[in-house]
């Protein structure tokens, strides 16, 4: 068994955003149409194609009375997650760190 098949599932901000959508009991289009945004651009987010944008997720906020962070991140940690599981062991064989220096004080 290799270590990704231990791993818990990626959440795509997508599927928090469909809880969202299904706890108002809104559809995708009325969503759309409430962000004044394109009714794919919600749609392939739900999906996972499209990442929520800083632009989204301002509006996001307002239309749900959370903040943009929290949006922002949901998108930031799903991608560093999904980096780490795609790269994260090359980059740790491949990336030598630095020496630590000792400070300058002046």
């Amino acid at each position: 068994m290799k270590e990704s098949d231990k791993l818990i599932p990626l959440t795509h901000p997508g599927e928090h955003l469909l809880e969202f959508i299904e706890e108002y009991g809104l559809t995708q289009y009325r969503v759309s149409k409430e962000l004044g945004v394109q009714q794919t651009r919600i749609m392939e987010i739900v999906k996972g194609r499209r990442a929520i944008t800083a632009n989204t997720a301002l509006r996001l906020a307002r239309l749900f009375g959370t903040t943009p962070q929290m949006w922002i991140n949901l998108q930031k940690n799903y991608e560093l997650e999904k980096a780490q599981r795609e790269s994260g062991s090359f980059i740790n064989k491949e990336v030598r760190p630095l020496p630590k220096r000792a400070r300058k004080t002046g």
